[in-house]
């Protein structure tokens, strides 16, 4: 058995270009999806957040809609509920990564407004990428490896092959002309190398240790990869 790190925003809303504030969280699939992957594994999950807050689930991502329909968001529900947790989080700033075999950042709007900027997080992410361990990421999620920036300024992601939510699905999702920035542009600035998929389409990256998702439909391939990658 395993012993899985959630990281997940401590954010509830998401601050727009004219300052008003988008209510979000993170992103119910990219959660519920590992989670029923990682438990039907045997795996022990831990979930931590900035502060220890509870997590905020983007209300709009338990909808029929966003599911595929009625069971699909049923589905995703009942995970949440069973995962429990999401309920006593523990403090991101005292995280010991060698406490753990793999680590997993869900997306969702908030770690736009949260992770994007935090440092302790920040500098998770360098020490998982140095030490091997099964480092996930999607949608979203990659935003908080924009604060993994080394002593020397850089950036410990640039040069890595990523998939991460493209402009063009902020877009689509009616959100890319009201906000302050955008992930993949600022990511390519950053020198990560994304790769974009098509539209809402299952698109997952394995850079070495590295496992990539680009959107809510990447959620449970990219579960599937850390199970091959721990086993």
């Amino acid at each position: 058995m395993s012993k899985i790190l959630f990281v997940l925003t401590g954010a509830d809303h998401w601050t727009l270009a004219d300052g008003t504030k988008h209510p979000t969280g993170f992103w119910a699939e990219e959660v519920a999806a590992p989670y029923e992957a990682f438990t039907a594994a045997g795996h022990e999950l831990v979930v931590a957040t900035p502060g220890g807050v509870v997590p905020t689930v983007d209300r709009g991502s338990l909808a029929p809609e966003a599911n595929g329909g009625a069971e699909g968001a049923a589905r995703v529900t009942a995970a949440l509920d069973a995962f429990a947790q999401l309920r006593t989080p523990i403090r991101l700033e005292d995280v010991d990564l060698a406490e753990y075999d793999a680590v997993l950042y869900p997306g969702g709007h908030g770690p736009m407004e949260d992770l994007a900027v935090n440092a302790d997080s920040g500098r998770l992410l360098v020490a998982a990428l140095a030490s091997g361990k099964p480092l996930a990421v999607v949608c979203h999620g990659p935003a908080a490896l924009l604060a993994a920036v080394r002593e020397d300024g850089t950036n410990a992601f640039a040069g890595r092959r990523v998939a991460a939510f493209t402009d063009a699905e902020e877009t689509q999702a009616g959100l890319a002309d009201k906000a302050k920035w955008l992930l993949e542009t600022r990511l390519r600035e950053a020198g990560v190398d994304v790769r974009a998929g098509e539209s809402w389409a299952p698109n997952v990256v394995v850079d070495g240790n590295l496992i990539t998702g680009q959107n809510p439909a990447s959620s449970a391939p990219l579960a599937a990869e850390v199970l091959k990658a721990l086993n």
